[in-house]
């Protein structure tokens, strides 16, 4: 398994196989708090070879530098088949968010674990406007 993409992003959709990823970023700046960031979304992509064919559990979290959970974590049960005369096969996903409320200025991480396992991490930080 690989993962090909995992990004915070302003918009992102799955159109027919094809990952499309607007506006990454990963830092948020807003002079109080708490603030409310209006849409984003987190996209990722996933390939998985041959051998790993078959059920796979995908869980995204979104957590506070303190480890508390800022969004409810999405778990996903994701069926993997390979094409016939195939070696891979890709797994994408989008999570739009709407109305992400942050309650403080510092660093939040965003984890993804596939079959319980972490698998990519990305960091997301609220700061204050120079």
């Amino acid at each position: 398994m690989d993962v090909e993409v995992f990004s915070v992003c302003d918009a992102a959709t799955d159109s027919g196989g094809k990952l499309n990823l607007l506006g990454a970023f990963d830092t948020l700046f807003s002079g109080k708090v708490p603030f409310t960031h209006p849409q984003c979304a987190i996209a990722l992509r996933v390939r998985f070879l041959k051998h790993e064919e078959g059920a796979h559990k995908f869980d995204i979290r979104l957590v506070d530098a303190d480890g508390r959970i800022v969004l409810p974590p999405l778990n996903a049960d994701v069926r993997v088949a390979i094409p016939a005369g195939g070696q891979s096969s890709v797994v994408n996903m989008v999570l739009n968010i709407q109305g992400l409320r942050l309650e403080r200025h510092g660093e939040y991480e965003v984890s993804l674990s596939v079959d319980g396992k972490p698998a990519a991490s990305l960091p997301l930080l609220v700061r204050a406007p120079a």
